[in-house]
């Protein structure tokens, strides 16, 4: 384990914690806030993090859990945690569309006609999906992409899901904003067109107990290629979780795969449906899922453009946990009105992890803005941990910040900037195995 002179810490989070959402303006000493009261068990976390990553969390849990005696007075603290690869090694999104292709559980679309599917996919991606399904199943039927006819139509939608690009390396998506929506990901969801919630949630389970049994570094079949075939649950996270609603947090989910998925993996760490908040199609009457998405903020049910996807996952926490409506649910809240802890582990999480009011937790998977923003670390409150299985090693070059970094509404790169807009230099990757 390698560690980096520049990883502080311990006394910034006394400071960082101690500022309470809304009413809290000063910790209880160290002594008084470890000192349980009459029925309470104070909630300690196990083991195997980084550096000093372990005592401050700890003293997250300490200063804000039910055993501190200012607590009661008050309501619970909110904990957010992104779910691929932060809380999971490997991705349960790729692990459901792998198993939908297998399973041939992805319909032809109506009127055969690929564009319904997403209102970003570009015409060269929809004749590709054409040709290579458009004869294997009628509209709203099941395309057999598990069986050796569809292995061609199977290649395609995975290469449009996974590389955002056609078989022939045709832009499969165009015209999105890109700290908003994420339309691979959200093609996924989708794609589940035609299955009720319940329905998927079965694939769901089906697709989890497949992935928990192989191997780690296994790979399954998918079409003519090869995929990954396993995923796993971290256990410090797992450890984390239970340690944080033991001490009276509010712990939720927030991720970019789709709802019904994630709530079935979520039981898995103790939390509840009602506490998950995925990607999420609109429905019809009868339950059946539609090709189109739930809005946001301003963002109307069905627009398709506000999902659960770096500014997006704001706008979501906001209105499910806050309840926070319309467009001012894309704005930042007041400190009452935001998550006291985040964890993530990509750019895709870097607006909800700064909006935490004292401790934010990073996964280290090498992602610029979300490394650039932790590393600098302008206030106090970010800590990196290395990932808790098979974790990457040291990054070669510097994280690009003051360059490119950060990626715009429109795709362009630039510089990433504090929040008060100066630019944030060229970070070294420092936390690694």
């Amino acid at each position: 384990m390698t560690r980096s002179p520049s990883v502080r810490r311990l006394p910034a989070v006394a400071a960082a914690v101690a500022m309470a959402a809304g009413t809290l303006v000063a910790a209880a000493p160290a002594a008084q806030a470890a000192r349980p009261g009459a029925h309470c068990t104070t909630a300690k976390l196990a083991g195997g993090w980084y550096g000093d990553n372990q005592a401050r969390l700890q003293q997250l849990i300490d200063t804000y859990g039910t055993c501190n005696p200012y607590r009661p007075s008050r309501s619970k603290p909110v904990a957010v945690f992104d779910w691929d690869n932060t809380v999971v090694k490997n991705d349960v999104g790729d692990a459901q569309m792998f198993w939908l292709l297998r399973n041939g559980k992805i319909r032809q679309p109506s009127g055969g006609d690929w564009t319904t599917t997403s209102r970003y996919l570009t015409p060269a991606a929809a004749r590709a999906l054409a040709d290579a399904c458009g004869a294997l199943a009628k509209p709203g039927a099941p395309l057999p992409t598990g069986t050796p006819e569809g292995i061609g139509c199977a290649d395609e939608l995975n290469a449009v899901y996974g590389t955002g690009a056609t078989r022939a390396a045709a832009p499969a998506f165009a015209g999105w904003d890109h700290r908003t929506i994420e339309p691979a990901y959200a093609w996924l969801p989708q794609l589940m067109q035609g299955w009720t919630a319940r329905e998927i949630r079965a694939f769901a389970a089906a697709a989890k107990a497949e992935n928990l049994a192989a191997p780690v570094d296994a790979e399954q079949q998918v079409g003519s290629a090869t995929a990954t075939g396993w995923v796993r649950y971290y256990d410090q996270q797992k450890d984390l979780v239970k340690n944080l609603q033991k001490a009276g947090f509010d712990v939720w989910i927030s991720s970019a795969s789709p709802q019904p998925v994630v709530e079935v993996w979520a039981q898995g760490v103790g939390i509840d449906a009602s506490h998950v908040i995925g990607i999420r199609n609109t429905t019809t009457r009868g339950g059946v899922l539609t090709p189109h998405l739930q809005g946001c903020g301003s963002v109307q049910d069905g627009a398709d453009t506000m999902i659960t996807y770096i500014d997006g996952k704001r706008c979501w926490i906001n209105k499910e946990v806050f309840g926070v409506r319309g467009a001012a649910a894309e704005k930042i809240q007041p400190a009452a009105r935001r998550q006291v802890f985040a964890a993530g582990d990509s750019d895709t999480d870097v607006t909800f992890l700064r909006d935490a009011t004292a401790l934010r937790l990073v996964v280290n998977r090498n992602k610029n803005e979300l490394m650039c923003r932790a590393y600098d670390d302008s206030d106090g409150k970010w800590m990196v941990n290395p990932m808790f299985i098979q974790p990457k090693k040291q990054k070669a070059a510097p994280y690009p910040c003051a360059t490119t970094g950060f990626t715009g509404r429109d795709g362009t790169p630039g510089p990433v900037l504090r929040g008060d807009t100066s630019v944030i230099p060229d970070q070294t990757d420092s936390v690694f195995q």
